[in-house]
């Protein structure tokens, strides 16, 4: 694997990578492991804490953010209730309640060649539905992990894997990863940024008032 694919500095050491896992503090650059990446597929998996009675239901969801941080409007806003983007450029496929069984729980596929050139970072964004109101958390997760495939391919190129990340967190939102446009390249970049009002909050940031009935 050509040592440009991999930045892995991180506060100024090198970091391990097993595989392809990679860890907060890493950059990868998808295009540079596979310059003929088109068609992304963006997939979470999970499983509830056996010591938990009622089911998690866990939500993927992106947001499109221009230079300035922010959506252009209420479509580049990806989730459940809007599983569709940019004349089908972006597709969510599916909400699963459960987590239940193996593999992606949720997946969203993304046509990079049709994501517009004011769309510079694409937010990939973990919640709990109304965990506030049913006194879930993320803590409660087990074996989550985010992954980013070549959807043409069914190659998968760098996994993310979550149980440290979201060990003894109590909110029920999290950022955990961002797809970066540098010209005609894209990486991904793991993230850990916990967001306590779950996906309402985290669509205000960015501008919005969702609905999440």
């Amino acid at each position: 694997m050509a040592d440009d694919i991999f930045d892995t500095r991180f506060e100024g050491k090198e970091v391990e990578i097993e595989d392809n896992r990679i860890i907060l503090g890493a950059d990868f650059n998808l295009t540079g492991a596979d310059p003929t990446l088109r068609n992304v597929l963006i997939g979470a998996g999970w499983d509830l804490n056996a010591f938990n009675a009622d089911a998690l239901d866990l939500d993927l969801s992106l947001f499109l953010l221009t230079k300035d941080n922010t959506t252009r409007g209420d479509a580049d806003f990806i989730f459940y209730n809007q599983p569709v983007a940019l004349d089908g450029g972006i597709k969510h496929n599916g909400d699963s309640r459960t987590g239940a069984g193996d593999g992606d729980d949720e997946n969203i596929l993304i046509d990079v060649q049709a994501v517009p050139f004011d769309i510079l970072q694409i937010l990939v964004v973990v919640t709990i539905y109304k965990g506030f109101e049913k006194e879930q958390n993320l803590d409660m997760v087990r074996n989550a992990y985010v992954r980013v495939v070549n959807a043409d391919t069914n190659h998968e190129l760098c996994r993310y894997e979550l149980d440290a990340v979201l060990d003894d967190k109590m909110e029920t939102g999290v950022i955990v990863g961002a797809l970066n446009r540098e010209g005609p390249k894209w990486h991904f970049k793991p993230m850990d940024e916990f967001v306590e009002g779950g996906l309402g909050e985290m669509a205000r940031r960015y501008g919005m008032i969702i609905n999440q009935e």
